[in-house]
């Protein structure tokens, strides 16, 4: 090898650059695969929308689930219209080649205090199942569109 070769193989190891997973550069590789520990519930959460579709009713649903899991655990959301009582608290569920979604009530009514979703997915993007109040699951058919 020559000098002359020497000297840019040496240039180039000193501009080498190492980046975090938030994108700012450090100085090491180690500190670039360094665990994070400031990272938030919210870099762990995405949202989707979903319309729940029963015969004349038509419920809007907005779900945080972790996108990093499969099928994904569903973090919080609500039902935020359609259903007596709305908005509706999504207290948790997954969703995946099937969907579950529990919530509570949380507003005023007269309605049950909690519903459950099921169903299981079809092409193009929806969930066909059933739903039910105060524990049970099959009371109501169903198509939920995906609108995420």
């Amino acid at each position: 090898m020559t000098t002359q070769a020497r000297k840019q193989k040496g240039r180039a190891r000193a501009e080498h650059r190492f980046h975090n997973p938030q994108g700012a550069e450090v100085k090491t590789r180690d500190e670039a695969f360094a665990t994070q520990m400031d990272v938030t519930a919210e870099a762990v959460s995405t949202d989707c929308k979903l319309t729940l579709h029963s015969g004349q009713v038509t419920f809007g649903i907005e779900v945080k689930y972790n996108p990093n899991t499969y099928p994904h655990v569903v973090t919080g959301g609500q039902i935020t219209s359609g259903i007596c009582g709305a908005p509706w608290d999504i207290t948790g569920g997954f969703i995946g080649d099937t969907i579950r979604l529990d919530a509570k009530r949380s507003g005023q009514g007269t309605c049950a205090d909690t519903i459950t979703i099921v169903g299981e997915y079809q092409n193009p993007p929806a969930y066909r199942g059933t739903y039910g109040f105060d524990g049970a699951t099959s009371s109501f058919k169903h198509t939920t569109r995906y609108e995420c």
